[in-house]
């Protein structure tokens, strides 16, 4: 039996597939098995295959268009090594690749998946990038970054205990194999280049927005234990007359007779996991709109206008609302703004699936910063996030979305509104708008109009 079973997948990508096979032909590591598999091409993929058919390593299947996911538990049916490693048909190997994480594998047999880092390259094979990843347990404690989804090598029988992969996602991107392999094995990587990862229009954005919502739903699901001792959950939407960028802001009407306070309301209670949500406001004029809700979960707290003033930290008004409510000190508060108009039900529930994954004291939504940012020295300006040949995951910097903040009640009650760990959640652009002048307003009420929230809600 081959020690290493290497499978690619190929659908449409007839351009590329050969050098994949032939990156796997080239390792220096020789007891591997190949699996190629065409999911309903209708280019020359199916030509390229037959190239290999007569390789005694090689065998090839042909699927009619069943999807990544179920096309790698197909290759896990059928797969007689005992690690296994997938290779997308548009990326390729570097000649160690097998080599080297093996070697990892067999050295320690306490860790049930390895993975390395990797070169970008773009549709021609131009090598514009590298990322590495910080080293698993010596700088990343976190573990919420998940391996890549492919050229990751895995223990077959790991892989078979936990079920092999989801089906019910729509995308496959690793992060389902690595949340549920880490709640129950090591796992590390080794920090060397050893794959090539193509960026072209197909892979950038054809399935980017069904592996965001996957990877909520996995989160959602493998947060569901930690979550049975963090309860009770409270939501909080701060209101306030004064001080924002019109008069009573939370009360501007912005669709089919909405406001913005009807907008958070609605959000909050179109979650389950809330069991009390809470107003709290300087002015009584809030309850005009939450009379137009019958539901047990909403309460209204009034809070002094000396707790509203742009200065005074949020979490003093937290504190307040926990108190009036006589809250658990063991529960989690969610923080949900009225200025973010465009946040969904689903983002503020990640934020607390994301604090019960990782066993976290707060978790709040964030967007990568792409564009540069500086600091000024003593001879100019000194870019924070200069764009480098070579760059790791903790080189990225990231921007407050200000969508939401899950956060202990523990943490509230010390003073704080974070707490000591605190890990973060990437959300959609189109989630992050928030109002913070009357132009943003104006931006809101006229997306609003054109139907565009709909594509958000």
């Amino acid at each position: 039996m081959p020690k290493v079973t290497v499978y690619i997948v190929s659908h449409n990508y007839g351009k590329y597939v050969q050098e994949a096979i032939e990156s796997v032909l080239q390792q220096t590591f020789e007891d591997w098995e190949l699996l190629l598999f065409d999911d309903n091409s209708s280019d020359n993929t199916t030509e390229i295959f037959e190239l290999y058919r007569n390789d005694p390593r090689i065998k090839t299947y042909r699927t009619e268009g069943i999807g990544l996911p179920r096309v790698c538990n197909y290759a896990l049916l059928e797969a007689k090594g005992e690690y296994l490693i997938r290779l997308d048909g548009d990326d390729y190997f570097d000649e160690n690749i097998i080599l080297v994480l093996t070697h990892k594998l067999e050295a320690d047999k306490s860790l049930a998946l390895v993975f390395p880092d990797y070169y970008l390259i773009d549709s021609s094979g131009g090598i514009f990038a590298q990322e590495k990843r910080a080293r698993v347990y010596h700088n990343n404690h976190l573990m919420d970054v998940p391996a890549h989804g492919a050229c990751t090598l895995i223990r077959k029988s790991v892989l078979k205990e936990i079920g092999g992969y989801r089906e019910d996602l729509g995308a496959q991107d690793g992060f389902d194999l690595w949340t549920r392999t880490i709640s129950k094995h090591r796992c590390t990587n080794v920090g060397l280049p050893l794959f090539y990862y193509r960026r072209h229009g197909k892979n950038l954005t054809e399935k980017h927005q069904r592996i965001f919502d996957a990877r909520r739903e996995i989160k959602k699901d493998a947060a569901q234990e930690n979550l049975k001792n963090l309860g009770p959950i409270t939501a909080i939407i701060p209101c306030r007359e004064h001080y924002d960028v019109v008069p009573d802001l939370w009360n501007e009407q912005i669709d089919n007779n909405l406001t913005l306070l009807d907008i958070s309301i609605q959000n909050c209670l179109r979650s389950a996991l809330f069991e009390s949500i809470v107003i709290s406001s300087d002015t009584d004029k809030v309850l005009d709109v939450i009379d137009n809700y019958n539901d047990s979960r909403i309460k209204f707290v009034k809070r002094n206008t000396k707790l509203t003033i742009r200065s005074k930290p949020i979490s003093e008004s937290v504190y307040h609302a926990l108190n009036e409510i006589e809250a658990n000190k063991i529960g989690i508060s969610v923080l949900t703004y009225i200025q973010a108009p465009f946040a969904t039900t689903e983002s503020i529930e990640e934020g607390i699936y994301s604090l019960a994954l990782n066993d976290a004291d707060s978790a709040f939504a964030v967007e990568e910063i792409s564009h540069g940012l500086f600091k000024r020295s003593a001879y100019g300006l000194v870019p924070l996030n200069a764009k480098h040949m070579i760059h790791s995951d903790q080189d990225i910097i990231y921007g407050d979305a200000r969508t939401s903040v899950a956060t202990k009640n523990s943490n509230i009650f010390s003073g704080s509104l974070l707490g000591a760990k605190t890990v973060n959640y990437v959300t959609a652009s189109k989630e992050n708008f928030f109002i913070q002048s009357k132009f943003d307003l104006s931006i809101a009420k006229n997306l609003f109009s054109l139907n565009l929230i709909k594509e958000v809600n």
